[in-house]
């Protein structure tokens, strides 16, 4: 399961730990194929959290990591921006990211 996140919580979120965050939108129908790729990754990733931030209720959030394509996926650990992709991803290549990242 994934963590809606906001401004207020998204620092305190990535901080520590391995970190994959979705920059979405309802109405992006590749970020709703996204979700249940998201919620795979969560199973087969020990230890990793998933966060998603709606990128039209935190404008200022998304604009901060330059965030102008959805879906939008970064994978932090212990607070530092580690990979990112624009564009839907499969399980595969987000579990590798994940794993290289925690290495």
């Amino acid at each position: 399961m994934s963590t809606e996140l906001k401004s207020d919580s998204f620092n305190d979120f990535i901080s520590s730990g391995l970190v994959l965050v979705d920059f979405w939108a309802p109405w992006c129908g590749p970020c709703r194929m996204q979700i249940p790729i998201l919620d795979q990754v969560a199973a087969t990733v020990p230890g990793v959290k998933i966060g998603k931030v709606n990128v039209d209720e935190e404008p200022d959030l998304a604009a901060s990591y330059g965030v102008n394509t959805i879906p939008y996926l970064l994978v932090f650990k212990d607070g530092q921006k580690k990979a990112e992709f624009v564009g839907l991803r499969q399980a595969n290549v987000l579990a590798e990211a994940l794993k290289a990242a925690d290495a």
